[in-house]
């Protein structure tokens, strides 16, 4: 039986793209290496100027996935790596801290199921909500001088870090899907209501337990580990309160 192609776990996710011109150059880096599905929210006229830079890659244009809202976008995707030129500039904000694109390409191929690269708004990029959705944010090295780049050079730049490690890509690890992942957040979400942890400091401290475990893709012995402890701890909590 043939092995699956590593690039086809691979979605490009475009949040409302303001430039038709950009789509296309969009779908033609997408078809240089080797990504197939291309998801657009709310996205302008794929027009005649789209088609004419997609050049060979029109097909990815015919067979992209147009979404109303970002929710319907990414709910059957299994991790999200945003992408923004706006970082935190502490570790204590956890919502911009980035990851290096290189270091994500070293690791992204142990993820199980769908990975969706994230892209904004060619004026405002992505909205802090949702960067939030997404398990990391990525950062692309670039001059302090001028810090943002061009949509579809930004997305060239991503899939090309991407497909030069698709050659040295190991056996999957066993890492954790969607499912799991919604369940841990879940049971700590739950932890810091029982141990009635400070409101105010709620959803920030829910964001950096994120953007920890989408930087390690803890594997299965990991999280069921790890929720063991939170399950155990849970346990206690209820039982001094029962008392």
């Amino acid at each position: 039986m043939a092995k699956k192609n590593p690039l086809s776990y691979f979605y490009v996710v475009l949040v409302e793209p303001k430039n038709s011109g950009n789509v296309g150059a969009v779908a033609r880096a997408m078809m240089n290496f080797d990504i197939q599905h291309l998801y657009l929210v709310n996205p302008c006229e794929l027009d005649n100027v789209c088609y004419a830079r997609a050049m060979h890659a029109t097909k990815i244009l015919d067979s992209a996935k147009t979404f109303s809202c970002f929710e319907d976008a990414i709910k059957n995707l299994d991790f999200l790596a945003a992408t923004s030129s706006i970082e935190s500039k502490t570790d204590k904000r956890h919502l911009r801290n980035p990851v290096l694109l290189e270091d994500f390409s070293e690791t992204v191929f142990d993820v199980k199921g769908k990975v969706g690269l994230v892209f904004g708004r060619e004026d405002y990029g992505l909205f802090n909500e949702e960067i939030a959705a997404c398990d990391i944010m990525l950062r692309i090295p670039t001059s302090e001088s001028y810090l943002s780049l061009n949509l579809s050079h930004a997305v060239t730049i991503v899939l090309y870090s991407i497909y030069l490690k698709k050659a040295s890509v190991p056996q999957r690890r066993r890492v954790i899907g969607s499912l799991e992942k919604q369940k841990l957040f879940e049971f700590f979400a739950q932890l810091l209501d029982d141990i009635e942890y400070q409101p105010h400091k709620k959803q920030h401290t829910k964001i950096m337990v994120k953007r920890i475990m989408g930087r390690a893709m803890p594997s299965k012995w990991e999280y069921h580990t790890l929720m063991g402890v939170l399950s155990k701890t849970l346990g206690k909590i209820k039982q001094k309160e029962r008392k």
